[in-house]
């Protein structure tokens, strides 16, 4: 069947379960995941002020039917599709010549390229995890690393040891189960990075239909590698009345009884602590977004939302804490200037349409946002 997205159409193989299975070559609900991509390739050209003529290489590590590289190519990037797959590379050759496009299509183990060669951005979009891929896109990439992972029970923490494997870390399946997978695969790739003295800074992240993804600006130097480190901490978390902290800080200190109501408390860490985007590049790839796009819309409320949420490391639903409390919902920017009204730092999050972020405590939230 054939598929257009923003100016280039490619053929993709007719899947009866679009978007599942080890086969797919192809997922239409990473549309958006696509669109964004191509808006954060024209951000970071549009703040790059380049020496000579040298047009930016882009990779596309896991091509399949080779559509993210299609697109980087028609954005002028140097684009490279790899696939270890024949079928693949036969399709994304099909795709790139279809579109009267100059791209590069190898068939190759994407590590041994990654090893060999240097790409402005290196883009590791994977079925399952990405971590067996995040070594080499370390060392193959000057600028950019992007990376999507589809393994939220592992990341969240629903698939305990599978998390624990992949992911060098204790993850734990909380309400706020798709921060805690985003933040796990943060850490997992800036720890990563580190060990190349490589400063992984994640610029633009969002969690959405069933996946993460993370862009990670790079900075080389063990100062700047250390600086992202301290970032990274545990939090602990009570299941019974939500309390939660958050410590820095890569040894873990955990509390055996919550402070608030002496019943058992879990521990997540080490993930990542800091902000999971730069606001400022955020909103120039909200700018970036065109109307030509299937997901326009879509993107553009990501990139507000995302860009306005606190720097807390985790989120509540309003609607789980209204039952809890045994009141009614009230629409969400009313619940969040009723928090800021109390002199809270509040924000809307993009992980749901309940969910908020804020500084104030569960006890605090009720007494500021209920009616009596």
């Amino acid at each position: 069947m054939r598929v257009t997205e923003g100016d280039v159409t490619v053929e993709v193989p007719e899947q009866a379960d679009a978007g599942v299975g080890d086969d797919v070559f192809f997922n239409p609900v990473q549309e958006l995941n696509r669109d964004l991509t191509v808006a954060v390739l024209r951000a970071l050209e549009a703040e790059t002020d380049r020496d000579g003529d040298r047009t930016p290489r882009y990779l596309d590590a896991n091509a399949a039917s080779g559509i993210r590289g299609v697109r980087a190519a028609a954005e002028g990037f140097d684009a490279t599709c790899c696939d270890v797959d024949p079928d693949a590379v036969e399709l994304a050759r099909e795709n790139v010549a279809r579109n009267d496009l100059d791209a590069r299509v190898v068939h190759r183990d994407a590590n041994a390229l990654m090893h060999e060669e240097t790409f402005d951005v290196v883009d590791i979009d994977p079925f399952g995890t990405p971590i067996p891929f995040a070594d080499a896109a370390f060392r193959g990439a000057s600028r950019l690393v992007c990376i999507t992972a589809t393994d939220t029970a592992p990341l969240c923490g629903a698939h305990f040891e599978s998390g624990v494997r992949h992911y060098s870390t204790v993850p734990r399946n909380t309400e706020y189960h798709a921060e805690m997978g985003l933040r796990v695969l943060i850490s997992a790739l800036v720890r990563t990075a580190a060990r190349y003295d490589l400063a992984a800074e994640p610029v633009f992240s969002h969690a959405t239909k069933h996946y993460a993804r993370t862009y990670l600006r790079l900075d080389s130097g063990a100062r700047a590698a250390n600086a992202l480190v301290d970032e990274l901490g545990h939090v602990d978390h009570c299941e019974h009345c939500l309390y939660r902290e958050a410590t820095p800080g890569l040894i873990a200190d955990p509390l055996d009884w919550c402070p608030k109501c002496d019943e058992a408390i879990q521990t997540a860490g080490p993930i990542w602590l800091g902000r999971t985007c730069d606001p400022e590049f955020v909103e120039s790839v909200r700018e970036e977004v065109d109307d030509g796009m299937g997901t326009a819309e879509e993107a553009r409320e990501l990139c507000e939302t995302v860009a306005a949420e606190l720097a807390e490391p985790t989120h509540y639903d309003q609607h789980r804490l209204c039952k809890r409390w045994g009141v009614g919902a009230v629409a969400m920017d009313e619940f969040v200037e009723r928090l800021r009204a109390a002199d809270y730092s509040a924000s809307r999050t993009h992980y749901g349409g309940t969910t908020f972020k804020t500084d104030a405590d569960v006890t605090e939230m009720r007494a500021a946002a209920v009616e009596d």
